[in-house]
């Protein structure tokens, strides 16, 4: 089976990345061990996060370090003796992590983050995907005054992005989401993130995504990504029906499994994993969850979905292979339970998935720079889902020699080579 360029990984973003291929006139094969979105691409809060113009940095207030250091939050949690291995991965992030570093990044990623709704809605018209979208924002709240006025402060300079969003007092964030006003724990304030939608059910939307790449003449095919071989005139892998795939490039696009890749062909690339949980629960009361809401303080997100509310926690700093560990989910299920009536939980085992993620915070996309026609993009972190169709486009771009909307070198592997 010959294709000009060969796909790994059927995720949000290894689709993406296929359609926009196929857009510009290649012939593209996906290739994955299972079904499209049914990896990392499931398990996240279904935000399209328009509204995230800062890419999630290290913190670096003393006083948020020490309270992380204590290991009791429930926003970030970490393995003891994962801790030392992590440690130099989690250094480099601190120190991109300083305040110019950061504008570095943000001002790298902003072209892809405003334009994540328009790609996205290129997408959903053709694969006729609009039942899994909702276009009313997501609402992050408070319930300490102080944390509000300084979030209140810290939305209002992000004007200059042109962003759109509400301020909400207690009492007007209770009447937009009446379920909490049952609760007696007083609601400071609210923050409407109104540019963001909102995915009911966000592996339904890469497979509907990948089928429309199918429907317009490409295909899919169940590979072990690990035996991806290097050719004279470019690339194999074997096909689990016996098949040979070969193609002129390749582009890895695995997720937090793309050091299969790029470690095999000797590229010392720091990434690492944050590790994340989710589960979903039936609502016991109250009027239905209207939209998407961030507890800030306690770092989880409450989400209505296809299944139920899906609950998703923070960051957990564990061994990828680490079996699952519910005592930050168990933390971020008390919490919310004492805010919103959550009901029994749908599924007897919690989701764990793995974010891959870069110490700059900004995703790799661009080429190899030893072996011709090998690409990469990954690296996404917590914004696989937004970036996933933009970060597409500037791969393809740059694929096929067109000029790019966004400048590619900050994305390119050879800032850490």
């Amino acid at each position: 089976m010959k294709t000009d360029i060969l796909v790994l990984g059927a995720g949000i973003v290894g689709v993406s990345a296929a359609i926009h291929l196929q857009d510009r006139g290649r012939s593209v094969v996906l290739a994955d061990r299972g079904e499209p979105g049914g990896g990392t691409s499931y398990g996240n809060a279904g935000l399209i996060e328009r509204s995230s113009v800062i890419p999630y940095a290290f913190p670096r207030q003393f006083t948020t370090i020490a309270k992380y250091a204590l290991n009791r939050a429930s926003d970030v949690r970490y393995d003891p003796f994962y801790l030392p291995r992590i440690a130099p991965w989690l250094a480099r992030y601190w120190w991109h992590s300083s305040p110019a570093n950061l504008e570095i990044s943000t001002r790298a990623l902003l072209p892809l983050v405003e334009a994540s709704i328009s790609e996205h809605d290129k997408l959903i018209e053709r694969a006729g995907a609009s039942r899994l979208i909702r276009s009313d924002g997501w609402i992050s709240f408070y319930k300490d005054t102080r944390r509000f006025d300084a979030a209140r402060a810290e939305a209002a300079s992000l004007s200059k992005y042109g962003l759109a969003i509400r301020i909400l007092d207690g009492p007007a964030f209770q009447a937009l989401e009446p379920a909490f006003a049952a609760t007696d724990t007083e609601i400071a304030g609210a923050i409407h993130w109104l540019d963001p939608k909102t995915v009911t059910d966000p592996q339904a939307l890469t497979a509907a995504y990948a089928r429309a790449f199918t429907a317009s003449g490409g295909r899919i095919v169940r590979a072990d990504a690990a035996m991806l071989c290097e050719e004279k005139n470019g690339w194999s892998l074997a096909a689990e029906d016996g098949s040979i795939l070969e193609a002129r490039e390749v582009v890895v696009a695995l997720g937090p499994q793309s050091g299969l890749i790029f470690r095999k062909f000797g590229y010392a690339l720091p990434m690492a994993v944050k590790r994340g949980y989710h589960r979903h629960y039936a609502q016991s009361g109250g009027q239905p969850l209207g939209h998407s809401v961030v507890d800030e303080e306690a770092g989880y997100v409450l989400a209505p979905m296809a299944r139920g509310i899906r609950l998703t926690t923070g960051i957990e700093f564990a061994a990828p292979d680490a079996p699952v560990n519910t005592i930050q989910l168990g933390r971020a299920e008390t919490m919310a339970r004492a805010l919103f009536p959550l009901g029994d939980q749908v599924e007897a085992t919690p989701w764990l998935g793995l974010r891959p993620c870069l110490p700059d915070m900004r995703p790799v996309i661009g080429p190899a720079p030893r072996h011709a026609g090998l690409w990469f993009n990954f690296g996404h972190a917590h914004h696989g889902l937004t970036l996933g169709p933009a970060g597409g486009r500037l791969l393809a771009e740059q694929m096929v020699g067109e000029e790019t909307f966004a400048a590619p070198k900050p994305f390119h592997p050879q800032r850490f080579l």
